[in-house]
């Protein structure tokens, strides 16, 4: 990379996951972009949810232990969730904390638990994925550690897939020069070569026909899915990106504003774009906003650092 440092594309990364968890929780109750963007230009503060609040135990948990340390992160997880239970988890990972608690089972045991026994395949390792695919950029274990740290909450085979090609797809962007011609072919060929369940590749398949093919934003939604099961919502957010890939504002909005798990895919489609273009490319309107943004700032400065 000739022109971007990475700690700017650590910044991006997680202030632009954490940027579009927030502005897509605002757009469940503003649908339609025009007032969304009004809407983020009046208030003081933009707001994340579990998706960042998630994103950024990984990310200590990282940073304290050097490596993912599952059931360090775990407790991470099981206390930041006790200091904060209001940021909207789904039922999946209280219910995991609660178990190791009550019978001191590890994190990865409780989760294998969930769904009679399959474990879960819901987007919620892949929505807070991004410190891995950061931390582990240059990895040639990036697979086996986003799924060690997807399987204490996410235990289901897609669950940890699904979440190990979202880092992947972190780890290729902050790889890339925003100032080089876009890789389409070879970027997405290497996401669908990375994925190993069938449910994810599959989807992974279409993101790259979508694409190639132009298929527009809400029409490649009804495709590909957005729901909160990660192999239903991790694509769109790559499509996202893939369509946009210049403009972080334009990713945001494809993500979000085509119906679904609005928050999560802007959390996804945001760690991708900021981690491709740097933190010089999210508007600096929308930064001043973020909650907790010195924290964040902090935290992404660490894990370059720590590299």
């Amino acid at each position: 990379m000739k022109n971007i440092p990475l700690r700017s594309k650590f910044l991006g990364a997680m202030i632009g996951s954490a940027l579009g968890d927030a502005i897509g929780e605002l757009a469940f109750q503003f649908p339609r972009e025009e007032l969304l963007r009004s809407e983020v230009d009046r208030v003081s503060e933009v707001r994340y949810t579990d998706d960042t609040a998630m994103a950024l135990g990984l990310a200590e948990s990282i940073i304290n232990r050097g490596r993912i340390d599952e059931q360090h992160l775990g407790k991470t997880f099981s206390d930041n969730f006790e200091r904060e239970p209001w940021r909207g988890y789904a039922s999946g990972p209280p219910t995991v904390f609660y178990q190791v608690k009550e019978t001191g089972i590890t994190y990865s045991k409780a989760a294998q638990g969930l769904f009679g026994g399959a474990g879960s395949l819901g987007n919620g390792a892949a929505m807070r994925i991004v410190p891995v695919g950061l931390f582990f950029h240059n990895s040639p274990d990036l697979y086996d550690q986003a799924c060690a740290s997807a399987k204490v909450t996410h235990a289901h085979p897609a669950g940890m897939d699904g979440a190990a090609v979202q880092a992947f797809a972190v780890a290729r962007a902050v790889n890339l020069d925003p100032d080089a011609e876009f890789p389409f072919e070879n970027l997405a060929r290497s996401l669908i070569d990375f994925a190993k369940t069938p449910e994810v590749r599959e989807k992974m398949r279409l993101v790259n026909q979508s694409i190639a093919q132009g298929i527009f934003p809400k029409a490649a939604a009804d495709l590909i899915g957005r729901t909160v099961a990660v192999h239903e919502s991790m694509p769109f957010a790559v499509y996202s990106f893939l369509r946009h890939a210049q403009s972080f504002e334009d990713c945001i909005l494809c993500a979000i504003m085509n119906g679904g798990d609005r928050d999560t895919l802007g959390a996804m489609a945001g760690a991708i774009s900021g981690a491709y273009l740097g933190i010089e490319a999210i508007p600096q309107s929308w930064r001043q906003k973020l909650e907790n943004l010195t924290y964040i700032e902090q935290l992404a400065s660490s894990l370059a650092g720590a590299m």
